[in-house]
């Protein structure tokens, strides 16, 4: 079993609960942690044999820009692209953060972490 991570997604993006988050959207970084058997990979040196990072962030990518208003929803629906288009993943941890939140106070970001598994 191995892991590849990829950190510090950086995206623009329009998900919240108020009206004003769906129209000037804020700052969001998505670390994601996914487990395979890299065995075969590590070996052939073929992109076929592992789980392609690209994809990783395309889903990412493509998943973020669908407006939520809660940010479990965006995170569950990354992991489930993740199971249903990488066959070869396990187990997978997604941290969907958004960057200085409007909460009333000096917060930083606010996170939430999902996994699943196969």
């Amino acid at each position: 079993m191995g892991i590849i991570q990829v950190n510090n997604i950086k995206l623009y993006a329009y998900h919240g609960c108020l009206d004003e988050e769906a129209k000037i959207g804020s700052e969001y970084k998505v670390d994601i942690e996914v487990k395979a058997n890299l065995k075969k990979s590590a070996k052939s040196d073929e992109l076929v044999d592992t789980v392609d990072y690209v994809h990783l962030n395309h889903i990412v990518k493509e998943e973020m820009a669908i407006r939520s208003k809660l940010l479990e929803e965006v995170a569950q629906r990354i992991l489930d692209r993740f199971f249903k288009e990488l066959k070869m993943i396990k187990k997978a941890t997604v941290s969907v953060a958004k960057i200085n939140p409007p909460i009333g106070g000096n917060v930083e970001e606010v996170v939430i972490i999902l996994t699943k598994k196969r």
